[in-house]
């Protein structure tokens, strides 16, 4: 039983952290979540968000993180 909660917390910590894709140094030098992505690809495409899409970035941004670089 004790195991269990062991490996639960460790899932805990793994949810916590997103996962990073690390992208070439001149492509970009900050981070950015994929959130934010799709919001700057759905702006210039002309699509108008809706009232749950801030969530939905937060949400992608929590999973995964593009990144120039090494950390």
């Amino acid at each position: 039983m004790h195991d269990r909660k062991a490996s639960n917390d460790h899932a805990e910590q793994d949810e916590s952290r997103p996962y990073r894709a690390r992208l070439p140094g001149f492509i970009t030098e900050e981070s950015v979540g994929l959130g934010d992505v799709i919001k700057r690809v759905t702006y210039t495409l002309g699509i108008k968000p809706c009232g749950s899409s801030e969530h939905r970035a937060a949400i992608l941004n929590r999973c995964l993180v593009f990144t120039g670089r090494a950390k």
